[in-house]
């Protein structure tokens, strides 16, 4: 058993406890109070002493590449993107990604514990994503939800990669039109398999097939608005969950985001203006969301911005104007429901994973540093 005493808790959920007391258990929070009502407890447990420090829940980052995209090696580690077709539903993201990819120590060192990693956005439909903790010897032990996704991607990117090659898709057009094609042969494919006919098996469509039943939702880079409006018109047509990774231009559309009741990620934006559909980028899109009732998350879309920035995204967005509440909200709680892990993750609250980081002062002053960092009630970076 340990108990994390005194110092100030950020919950996760807006609330915040002074003084607070964290009992942890088998990797779980037990116990979540503002003094500790058995002192006996002290006896039987390791302590740690918070006090004059932050404690929050482990930040995560819900678009991330980490570990399939890896640092410091080049090409060598590009295992993001499978470009020999734009529709490619039957690669995943957990069959590339090596665990001792130096992102992930960044990440712990960073105070970040959860992430969705997932292909990149060369393709139409690139692949299946997993949720995973970011500590582990294997990728198989850090899995905290697989699948967790489809990837599937709008505008620049499968234009950029498939039309230098004189290859379907070469406008949005294209896009569209091979999406629909894809998903109304999944949609065959998943009839006849419903009413008892044989067929061969299609890695590619048993894929889309957990879509089209709901069991996974649709991630969909878009970053202009007209992209994010085709995306709902589609999801219309084919009546899939759906989430929408980057939104870039959301805030021009965000009366439509929200009545569409979906949840989105924005970021990154620390990132330059690298191509065209960045050119109207800035922090007051999250401030456009706020106002009209649309839940969103932050992500760096490591390594676009590495993931050591999570939390620095965050106070940029406060910086500009978001509450503090809200920006923490956005790479814990929030995070975890667009994740669909709430249950597990995202707050410290009784019955969750102790993931748990403790903070030099305010996490949301830059000079603060992370101290410790816990994942499943096991330190896994401790500041020397």
């Amino acid at each position: 058993m340990i108990v994390i005493h005194g110092g100030t808790l950020l919950v996760g959920n807006g609330q915040k406890i002074e003084n607070a007391c964290i009992v942890i258990e088998d990797g779980k929070i037990k116990g979540v109070t503002t003094k500790l009502q058995d002192p006996s407890l002290f006896d039987h447990a390791e302590t740690i002493d918070a006090s004059g420090k932050f404690i929050t829940p482990g930040l995560i980052d819900v678009h991330t590449h980490l570990g399939i995209h890896e640092e410091g090696i080049g090409k060598e580690g590009h295992d993001f993107n499978e470009i020999s077709s734009p529709a490619t539903p039957h690669v995943r993201a957990i069959d590339g990604i090596n665990p001792r990819d130096k992102g992930f120590d960044d990440a712990r060192r960073a105070g970040v514990t959860t992430v969705q990693v997932m292909p990149g956005s060369a393709n139409v439909i690139g692949g299946e994503m997993v949720v995973i903790k970011t500590a582990g010897q294997t990728v198989d032990e850090m899995v905290v939800r697989n699948p967790s996704g489809m990837k599937a991607a709008f505008g620049e990117n499968p234009k950029r990669v498939y039309g230098d090659k004189g290859k379907l898709p070469t406008t949005r057009m294209g896009i569209a039109a091979l999406f629909r094609e894809q998903f109304i042969q999944a949609q065959t494919y998943l009839q006849k398999i419903e009413s008892g006919k044989e067929v061969d098996r299609d890695l590619k469509m048993e894929n889309l097939a957990k879509v089209l039943k709901k069991e996974i939702p649709l991630r969909v880079h878009a970053h202009r608005a007209d992209d994010i409006m085709t995306v709902i018109r589609l999801a219309k047509e084919f009546g899939f969950d759906y989430t929408i990774e980057h939104c870039t231009e959301g805030h021009h559309i965000a009366k439509y985001i929200a009545e569409s009741k979906i949840r989105v990620s924005v970021g990154p934006t620390m990132s330059t203006r690298s191509k065209v559909e960045l050119a109207d980028k800035g922090w007051h899109t999250l401030l456009a969301l706020r106002d009209a009732g649309v839940s969103f998350s932050i992500t760096t879309d490591h390594p676009v911005v590495g993931i050591e920035h999570l939390m620095t995204s965050a106070i940029l967005a406060v910086k500009h104007g978001l509450e503090e509440s809200l920006a923490l909200q956005a790479i814990t709680l929030n995070a975890a429901k667009h994740l669909g892990i709430e249950d597990r993750v995202g707050s410290v609250e009784v019955g969750k994973d102790a993931d748990i980081v403790i903070w030099s002062g305010d996490p949301f002053d830059l000079r603060q540093n992370v101290e410790m960092t816990m994942i499943n009630g096991h330190v896994v970076f401790q500041k020397d």
